[in-house]
């Protein structure tokens, strides 16, 4: 483990473009979220575990239909074989829904970007960037002709 950390390099998770913007790669971003993700899942089955496994009526018995269910949650996918009776425990999957749907929408959206390449937003404000650059310098470059016109024309 020491081994990974002292090879580490952290510049390899971006790319500092000409504008000094770091743009992160699709691969350290789907890995931290995934990360992220089951992180997530694995505290809150404890808590899903602890609120679920006393209720009366309760199907959810060990931290592995905990894991399952809140799994399946963040996938909506919901098989219903493992569900919540208690109201903490339908919170805990409720919360865990929309933060896995946000979790999964987002790993989607760079997996669709990377295979079909559909908008690189990276590409364009930099290429924005530039035209502004070039705006503004053309913008100073009139701005000091129009100084010397209005100059001239005060003097006659």
């Amino acid at each position: 483990m020491f081994f990974f950390f002292k090879n580490f390099n952290k510049d390899s998770l971006y790319i500092v473009d000409e504008f000094g913007v770091k743009n992160y790669k699709n691969r350290h971003l789907a890995l931290v979220s995934i990360l992220a993700l089951y992180g997530l899942i694995a505290l809150l089955a404890w808590l899903l575990l602890y609120f679920e496994g006393s209720a009366p009526n309760a199907n959810i018995h060990n931290y592995a239909d905990a894991f399952w269910t809140l799994q399946m949650s963040a996938s909506t996918i919901g098989f219903g074989d493992f569900y919540p009776v208690t109201l903490e425990g339908r919170l805990i999957v409720s919360v865990l829904f929309y933060f896995g749907i946000g979790i999964v929408g987002f790993i989607g959206a760079l997996i669709a970007n990377s295979v079909l390449g559909f908008a690189d937003t990276n590409v364009k404000n930099r290429e924005l960037r530039k035209q502004n650059k070039e705006i503004l310098e053309h913008n100073k470059i009139l701005e000091k002709k129009l100084d010397k016109l209005i100059e001239r024309l005060e003097r006659v």
